[in-house]
């Protein structure tokens, strides 16, 4: 009985040894590195591909490669000692049980619904520098200024910050990773022109703290094909509205036939403002392709109203007065449309 007694005693004596040794270093060990200076998180991000880019919801999808280096001397190593160069932990279960160490835990900011990371893979250099690289897959929210469109051009923004730490504790500044070269990002209707990363300070993330936290801005500056627009609205439109001007060569007296030419132009025009509801950016707000679509929705209209006065010039036996009006709507209309066109061009420019 006494033995078991000096057995179970031994047995709690080696448990609360092992506790008191283990149990401050694991605390020193799960809090960032101790310093009188912010602990520097160099964050890196190298863009895969752009998946998509949505109007309505102001997001974007994308995936890419995430990197972030720090340097903690708690887990230095002797190389000799341990017989590795450099200490890797590959996995899940690698990085999230073996790995005795605090990191920072690196989130997508403006998040829009879509946040997943790969499998990550965390080294350890015998200096102490740590390096965790995962893959990402994400969707991000942005302000899209669609005042240009099909010609507009954007700047998608990307947030990654460490929430809760302030930057006086924890300063994000960049890691240069390579990025992509012009055309290896391929995304219908779009082109990738350049790729800009740049430290930032957004509003405090730390509960009870009025200090800001520092974050990585990755801004992908893409511009839009506006082919698709145009060779599906624009070109179209405008030769219907062009043919609808053949009302001023037919003759005079046959007014029936020239308001059903028109009338045909007229509903040629509300259909295409029907079936490129869905396509067209939802938006409260003008762009060139509205205004283009309701000018010639107008101009249209104006051609009805030139064949009523027409004909009621010609029962009222004034043919050459009529004939006179005909010959400069040939003129006018052309002009006053491309004026138009122009005049609307000029106005996006320098006001937007």
């Amino acid at each position: 009985m006494r033995s078991i007694f000096q057995t179970v005693g031994l047995v709690f004596f080696f448990a609360a040894t092992a506790a008191d040794a283990s149990g401050p270093s694991q605390t020193v060990l799960l809090s960032p590195p101790q310093s009188d200076k912010p602990v520097v998180v160099r964050v890196g991000f190298q863009l895969l591909d752009i998946n998509s880019i949505d109007e309505q919801t102001e997001s974007f999808e994308f995936s890419g490669v995430l990197t972030v280096q720090w340097v903690d001397e708690r887990q230095a190593f002797d190389p000799a000692f341990e017989g590795v160069s450099e200490k890797f932990y590959q996995g899940n279960f690698q990085f999230n049980e073996i790995s005795p160490s605090w990191y920072p835990e690196v989130s997508l900011l403006n998040v829009a619904g879509m946040f997943e990371k790969g499998e990550p893979l965390f080294r350890v250099r015998p200096d102490g520098t740590c390096t965790l690289v995962s893959s990402v897959n994400a969707s991000a929210k942005t302000l899209l200024k669609l005042r240009h469109y099909p010609f507009d051009r954007h700047a998608l923004r990307i947030v990654f910050g460490i929430p809760g730490y302030t930057d006086s504790e924890l300063l994000v500044e960049p890691l240069p990773l390579p990025e992509p070269s012009p055309g290896e990002i391929h995304l219908p209707q779009w082109s990738l022109l350049d790729v800009r990363t740049t430290p930032a300070s957004i509003l405090p993330t730390n509960p009870g703290s009025n200090q800001p936290t520092s974050t990585l801005l990755v801004e992908l500056d893409v511009q839009r094909n506006p082919m698709f627009v145009l060779r599906l609205v624009v070109g179209p439109l405008f030769l219907v509205v062009v043919l609808s001007w053949s009302v001023f060569w037919m003759d005079r007296a046959s007014v029936g036939d020239r308001m059903s030419v028109s009338f045909v132009g007229l509903l040629t025009a509300v259909a295409y403002q029907i079936i490129l509801g869905d396509i067209l950016p939802h938006i409260a707000y003008l762009t060139p392709v509205n205004v283009f679509v309701n000018l010639s929705f107008i101009l249209m209209c104006a051609s009805i109203v030139v064949n009523l006065i027409v004909g009621e010039l010609n029962r009222s036996g004034r043919g050459a007065k009529a004939d006179r009006l005909d010959n400069r709507c040939k003129v006018a209309f052309p002009v006053v449309y491309l004026l138009l066109i122009v005049m609307m061009s000029v106005a996006f420019s320098l006001r937007f």
